[in-house]
């Protein structure tokens, strides 16, 4: 593999979130966004064969579909019939990985997809709201993809809206514990970031090229765990982009993030 000089922060936001998927086997990847969807895609080609995705409507695919317009000559390798009813089953037995954009992230991993600011009975701002999030997260495992690292993100206190569990002993559904809960990757412009630190405390796990560490608590309202010498984010490999070239004809991961941090290409 030919590691590469000239990639974009989309590209290795792309590349590290891949990884959240990789050796899982036969687990459903749902991508929710252009970035998580290329991710899991990405993981479908090289590191977990086995991972299993939909054409987001009613087919399992053998290969994954190319975002944005296709040709019309194109043909999606459909595996398997995957209705609706059959996502609940999946869902609950545990054998799906979703990735997602939550608009707020607290200390607890718990996050907000539903509103900001205001009353329970008047938001000043409606999102998506909860939908399913609250299953999920109590389901299968869960990771997050964040554009922009900032303290409205990683918010001071508990978030607006709780739209999906977290490492919160608070807010456990009854018969439930910690263990239950599975956040694996959190992927931002800034940074690498899980819940593996001491008592499920956040912690940095990489740094984009020329990011600092204090730079990545300045833009974190709660502490970061912080331990050793903390790698830089493993550069894309010239295949891996070739292979999001594919995935992503129309180039749509270049209006995903705004601002490359130093010692990447905009």
């Amino acid at each position: 593999m030919t590691v590469a000089s000239d990639y974009t922060l989309a590209e290795l936001c792309i590349v590290a979130a891949s990884k959240a998927f990789a050796d899982e086997g036969e687990v459903l990847a749902t991508g929710i966004g252009v970035i998580p969807r290329l991710a899991a895609s990405l993981a479908m080609k090289t590191t977990n064969p086995d991972l299993m995705m939909t054409d987001s409507e009613a087919w399992m695919l053998s290969e994954p579909n190319p975002i944005g317009k296709r040709g019309e000559d194109h043909m999606q390798a459909n595996e398997s019939w995957m209705g609706f009813s059959r996502i609940f089953d999946n869902v609950w037995s545990g054998k799906r990985h979703a990735m997602l954009g939550p608009t707020q992230i607290d200390k607890y991993g718990q996050t907000n997809t539903s509103a900001l600011g205001g009353t329970y009975e008047a938001p000043k701002v409606m999102m998506l709201g909860a939908r399913g999030f609250p299953g999920n997260s109590i389901s299968h495992p869960n990771s997050f993809f964040v554009p922009s690292h900032n303290t409205r993100v990683f918010m001071d206190g508990e978030c607006d809206f709780v739209s999906s569990i977290g490492y919160n002993p608070e807010r456990l559904p009854k018969g439930h514990s910690l263990d239950d809960i599975d956040i694996r990757l959190i992927v931002t412009d800034l940074c690498v970031m899980d819940f593996g630190g001491p008592d499920h405390q956040i912690r940095l796990v990489s740094l984009h090229p020329g990011v600092t560490a204090e730079q990545v608590q300045e833009n974190t309202a709660y502490a970061v765990h912080i331990e050793g010498d903390i790698p830089t984010t493993e550069a894309p490999t010239e295949e891996q982009l070739a292979i999001i070239a594919q995935m992503d004809p129309h180039n749509q991961r270049a209006y995903q993030i705004k601002d490359n941090p130093p010692g990447v290409r905009s």
